[in-house]
């Protein structure tokens, strides 16, 4: 628990003095008694012996209210001319603690926030005639108020003290935090602190929505329309396989399904979030930035209110030194560097309340990694208590890369099926405010590529990051809802989309510029070869200008339309595949398409062995399979059988990673061979063999040609049927199913929780009917992660023990599972600020287990038992 989680950073000092005068000052031994006392009894303002008139309590609030507007920061304060309205606002709620129908003990056993929630209740218009800032502060003061009220009421109290020994240890602790907040701001960092917020906002709150930028519609589009919460997931050993841990085996729960990310990222203080290309990484950056830059996050990020943001790309900075705090906003490019106060991002690093996102670790050439993960630690190690988020794809650097560093890790996690069909819901209604000729037909395309996309397997195989997903839908609107299947077909789609229709549908001359589409590709993969080649993911505009001087005489139908700086605007501005993410600077507008415009450069250019030579760079993933798929069959075959052919000179588990990626290629080609084919199986064959759980769900990232590469699961033992089950859920493709079919009646509980938990990575109804309707299920937590599965689930005829995933309404839960048979529910995440008295709909229910990111609940009725993840036995709070 943090102090920001729970109201303003101010320290005990401001609220300590109000309180003790709240509250009458009992004589010696009255803190002795073995009871519970009525709050209500305690107050000092009401009463017989009242020693507080209303008069002094205003007195009080308004010197409360006066000196909490002096230290907290800018945007925790009300505005100008307010004082009044917000000290009779505060009074108001602060005067129901005399009509509180509670005890001290039942105060202290709810919790700051919770029993704040029940004192504003007593008075729920006191915030009727005040701002929107006003009532934010009026609500975070008396948040802050409550800790400290409940705080007396255990240093008051021993009986209190002891009863509740956890609450009040807890309450202690954030107490301890508040005494160690730093002093007031000054005046001018005040003020920059406020502008540069408001420039964050303008800096990051647009996104690009690949696709929508036809006629009349704008390039970037806003972040709070199109945001869509992801899913994480955690990095998995063996699983947790009872309630007690893995000691009894009477129960399983299989591997922990993903969680949103704001659940996940709540109460962490340095985390590094891995994502493919176009999982949305950077999008998550840009809404923690943004959301914390305008106060307004979820009630999971409370603890990010207040601080500062810094977002620092990491291919700003790729060729140089992790930046000091002093270069912050230089090495970041942004507007206001060079206007902050002198050394203010150290003094905010200092007071601990920087929020640091350095996106794109991957970016870093790979012998730079190690440098900015030693420069890193030196940071974290001279401001502690800041909050850090560094991305990465998966495979840029090892497991644990910053353990050491403290950091938890956390991947995010292809979209399921409602994540998908509201991303879509979302890019059509982006897409209607471009008043395009296709305007009217919005809604049938909409239509149709969400019934497409519940039929197509290979669709939603594609369509589970956003940024294939924008592609899909910008695809099936250009092509009147006729979709190319296959990655290779959706991106030659996409850039002939992009290349060739941009400028005449939105009818534009093109500053006297008239390139074809072959013109404007091959310009094009010259950027994208040469950043390839240098590891680059952003070049100045004066290199970009250079490269395409040097290949115009080549090109002549482009070097007759203007010189290599008209060319470059030119490309810049009708292709929308390029952008200016900085003054002086361009990319790609994802690293995506300059993966696919240079693996198409290098296949013409017959680069093979350089391919080749570099695949054991897991950043040259996609570039590879890019590469086999545009290759020519011959071309295609040799680059496959040197990829898994020996190589002098290269570590083993690099030439490992080179011959499975030759097998996840096979995929890709359009056409390979037969001797080809059996070459790759044939010395893979071993490697698709795993010896641990780890292992096992690490090979899914090969595709479905590892299904052939298995053995046999008939008649195999315990644990090596749960590798395998491991090892075919990891793959996300509904071939999967019939091989997991084969394993749905083992007796083990750890296969069926595999495959009880797997059922969010394949289509729904199928899996439910083959798989899901086989299980046993005796101690078995059947997983669910959308509306969809609760539904198939309840069509089963529900069953006894149910994890759920999602964050689904207490509405939805209780239409959803079956009353008469459900006796376990397991909440992986829950709105705590909602009561769990619905609970009481299901007679048969005897346990409830809680997430770890689930805090405090309440309205549980008395028969049902409470556990926590991680922890065994746990009474009931």
């Amino acid at each position: 628990m943090e102090p920001t989680t729970i109201g303003l950073r101010i320290a005990s000092s401001v609220c300590v003095p109000l309180v003790k005068r709240l509250f009458r000052q009992d004589g010696p031994g009255a803190g002795l008694v073995e009871r519970a006392v009525r709050v209500s009894g305690l107050v000092s303002f009401r009463g017989e012996k009242r020693t507080l008139s209303d008069s002094d309590l205003r007195k009080l609030t308004g010197a409360l209210v006066e000196r909490a507007q002096r230290a907290v920061g800018p945007h925790d304060r009300y505005r100008e001319g307010e004082h009044a309205a917000v000290t009779d606002a505060v009074c108001r709620t602060l005067y129901g603690l005399g009509e509180l129908d509670m005890d001290d003990v039942q105060a202290v056993g709810l919790g700051p926030e919770r029993f704040a929630r029940r004192l504003r209740a007593q008075a729920p218009d006191a915030c009727r005639e005040l701002s929107k800032d006003g009532a934010r502060f009026h609500d975070r003061l008396v948040d802050t108020a409550s800790v400290h009220i409940l705080h007396f009421f255990t240093q008051r109290s021993t009986f209190v003290a002891r009863t509740l020994v956890e609450q009040s240890r807890r309450i202690e602790e954030v107490i301890g935090l508040l005494d160690r907040l730093p002093p007031p701001q000054s005046a001018a960092d005040a003020a920059f602190e406020a502008e540069y917020a408001d420039s964050l906002v303008k800096q990051h709150s647009q996104v690009t929505i690949v696709g929508v930028d036809f006629a009349n519609s704008p390039d970037s589009w806003s972040l709070d329309a199109t945001y869509l919460s992801l899913g994480v997931e955690f990095p998995e050993g063996e699983p947790d396989h009872s309630a007690d841990g893995p000691v009894s085996g009477t129960e399983s729960y299989g591997p922990q399904p993903p969680v949103p990310v704001e659940h996940a990222l709540a109460g962490q203080e340095r985390v590094l979030l891995r994502g493919i290309a176009g999982s949305g990484k950077t999008t998550v950056v840009q809404w923690l930035a943004v959301s914390t830059a305008k106060q307004q996050l979820p009630a999971e990020l409370n603890a990010l209110r207040g601080r500062v943001p810094f977002v620092l790309p990491v291919r700003r900075f790729s060729d140089r030194d992790l930046p000091l705090p002093v270069e912050f906003l230089s090495a970041a490019r942004h507007p206001l560097s060079g206007a902050e106060p002198d050394a203010w991002p150290l003094r905010v690093l200092r007071s601990g309340r920087g929020l640091m996102l350095i996106d794109g670790i991957d970016e870093a050439p790979a012998e730079r990694r190690e440098k900015i993960r030693t420069e890193l630690d030196q940071l974290l190690r001279q401001f502690p208590g800041n909050v850090w988020l560094v991305t990465s794809r998966p495979a840029a650097v090892r497991p644990n890369w910053l353990a050491a560093q403290g950091f938890g890790e956390m991947s995010l996690a292809p979209m399921n099926r409602d994540q998908v069909a509201r991303f879509i819901r979302s890019w059509h209604a982006a897409a209607a405010s471009d008043v395009g000729r296709d305007h009217a037909r919005l809604p049938d395309y909409e239509r149709k590529l969400l019934h497409s996309v519940r039929l197509i397997r290979e669709l939603r195989r594609l369509a589970a990051n956003p940024l294939m997903c924008g592609l899909i839908c910008a695809l099936n609107r250009d092509r009147n809802g006729i979709l190319p299947r296959g990655r290779k077909a959706l991106y030659k789609a996409a850039l002939a989309m992009l290349l060739e229709r941009r400028d005449p549908e939105r009818e534009v001359d093109a500053d006297g510029i008239v390139l074809d589409r072959e013109a404007k590709e091959r310009l094009l993969q010259k950027l994208a070869h040469w950043m390839l080649l240098n590891d680059r993911t952003e070049l100045d505009r004066r290199t970009a200008v250079e490269i395409l001087a040097r290949f115009l005489p080549a090109i002549p139908s482009a070097g007759e339309q203007g010189t290599a700086e008209e060319l470059f605007d030119h490309l810049l501005h009708r292709t929308g595949l390029l952008r200016i993410p900085a003054p002086g600077s361009v990319d790609f507008v994802h690293r995506t398409f300059q993966d696919y415009l240079s693996a198409k450069e290098a296949v013409e250019r017959h680069d093979f062995p350089f391919l080749v030579n570099n695949a054991h760079r897991s950043d040259w993933d996609e570039v590879i399979r890019m590469a086999v798929s545009l290759a020519r069959p011959d071309e295609c075959a040799t680059m496959i059988e040197n990829l898994v052919s020996p190589r002098p000179g290269l570590p083993a588990a690099k030439a490992k990673y080179c011959k499975l990626l030759a097998a996840a290629c096979l995929e890709h080609a359009t056409e390979m061979s037969p001797q080809t084919r059996a070459i790759v199986r044939q010395r893979t064959r071993f490697l698709v063999q795993p010896d641990t759980i780890e292992s096992a769900r690490g090979l899914g990232w090969i595709g479905p040609i590892a299904l052939e590469l298995l053995p046999e699961p008939d008649g195999t033992s315990d644990h090596r049927a749960l590798l395998l089950a491991a090892t075919a859920c990891g793959i996300r493709d509904d071939a999967a199913i019939d091989y997991l079919a084969r394993l749905r009646s083992h007796r083990s509980l750890a296969v069926r929780a595999e495959l009880a938990a797997a059922w969010r990575r394949f289509d729904t109804e199928r899996y439910a009917t083959e798989i899901i309707a086989h299980l046993d299920p005796e101690g078995l937590y059947f997983t669910v992660t959308d509306r969809t599965e609760l539904a198939e689930l309840r069509r089963l005829g529900g069953r006894e023990r149910i994890r759920v995933a999602e964050q689904l309404t207490p509405e939805e839960l209780v239409d959803g599972l079956v009353a008469d048979r459900l006796t376990h529910l397991h909440l992986v995440v829950y709105d705590t600020r909602r009561d769990l008295d619905w609970l009481s709909a299901f007679p048969r229910l005897t346990t409830l287990r809680l997430g770890r990111l689930v805090g405090a609940v309440h309205g549980v009725p008395e028969r049902v038992r409470i556990e926590r993840d991680g922890v065994s036995g746990k009474p009931k709070p």
